[in-house]
């Protein structure tokens, strides 16, 4: 039975790949900064929390990591963890950079110490990309417009340089946006799902957006943990664009999200001034011919059938709670 650490667990992506590997098979082990207090609810949501051991692990300090592995003694660690807010990254940078690149780095250092032949695989993000219409790919070079892309391109040529200067089987999946009803409220597109089902149950709320104009490549959160899985399972480790090729503007995503329960979004949504980020990417769009090509792997869900999954599960979970 191969074993699999996950840091970040707790987040969307820990949840999704966390019930994929546990349905291959793995024993899977998750970190948590305090896993005595640690939410924990997505696990709870996707009914696996009683499968997965949960380990405290604080990422920022080496020797904690360095514990961590000699302990679980994992074949296969993936690093899911660390801010995970674009719009957060701004106000809180030192954080974001810290949790992303330092984490990052210990993981790395801490797996070259013990000598363990494990295989790492990090999330880096096609945020990393800045502008890019044309279908960024792995050869288009990064260009960060948020302390959150600058951490991850710090955490991408991490993983590079301990692939090529150790030897270490070590990979990163460059995800472009990817989305689910795990999301937290934070999030722009669950929040403007969120508001569009309770607007059609009968609230009277005006939901309030920032640049409806930006165009993202969205996919859907599940499938994208199993290009995760499929990465680590390849003979020679590498890095790969996981991205549906498609780019669509926020305003089509909010039409679509308010068409499924029939409202005209124009009726309920107020563009502020205020939410507007100092500095934002215009248009982002992945090429994901060789993932597809080399792993095997392609998109099933773009953003309108990922609106539609993301509807449905809001309004059964509203439906639960009595609305």
């Amino acid at each position: 039975m191969k074993k699999a650490l996950i840091c970040g667990v707790s987040g969307q992506d820990g949840g999704y790949l966390a019930q994929l590997l546990l349905a291959k098979g793995y024993q899977v082990v998750g970190s948590s900064r305090d896993a005595q207090i640690a939410s924990l609810n997505n696990l709870v949501r996707l009914g696996i929390r009683d499968q997965i051991e949960v380990e405290s692990v604080a990422l920022n300090d080496f020797r904690s990591v360095l514990q961590a592995l000699i302990k679980v003694k994992p074949d296969e660690i993936y690093n899911l963890a660390g801010q995970s807010s674009v719009g957060l990254s701004f106000q809180q940078p030192v954080e974001t950079l810290e949790s992303i690149s330092v984490g990052t780095l210990n993981l790395l250092e801490a797996i070259r110490f013990t000598g363990k032949p494990i295989k790492f695989y990090n999330a880096c993000s096609g945020e990393c990309f800045g502008d890019i219409a044309d279908g960024a790919d792995e050869n288009t070079p990064f260009r960060p417009r948020s302390p959150y892309a600058v951490a991850k391109a710090a955490a991408f040529w991490e993983v590079a340089n301990y692939r090529e200067a150790y030897n270490l089987f070590a990979c990163s999946g460059i995800l472009f946006n990817h989305e689910s009803p795990l999301r937290p409220a934070r999030f722009v597109t669950k929040k403007i799902v969120s508001a569009a089902c309770r607007i059609a149950a009968g609230s009277r709320e005006q939901l309030q957006l920032g640049n409806i104009a930006i165009r993202r490549d969205w996919g859907w959160a599940p499938e994208y943990v199993e290009a995760m899985w499929l990465m680590v399972q390849q003979e020679t480790p590498d890095d790969f664009v996981i991205a549906t090729g498609e780019s669509h503007s926020l305003e089509e995503f909010v039409a679509a999200a308010f068409g499924r329960v029939d409202l005209d979004w124009r009726r309920h949504v107020v563009i502020n001034p205020e939410l507007f980020r100092p500095t934002d990417i215009a248009v982002s769009r992945g090429n994901p011919r060789k993932s597809r090509e080399t792993l095997g792997w392609q998109a099933r869900n773009k953003m309108d059938q990922v609106v539609t999954l993301m509807v449905e599960d809001e309004l059964r979970r509203l439906k639960g709670h009595g609305f």
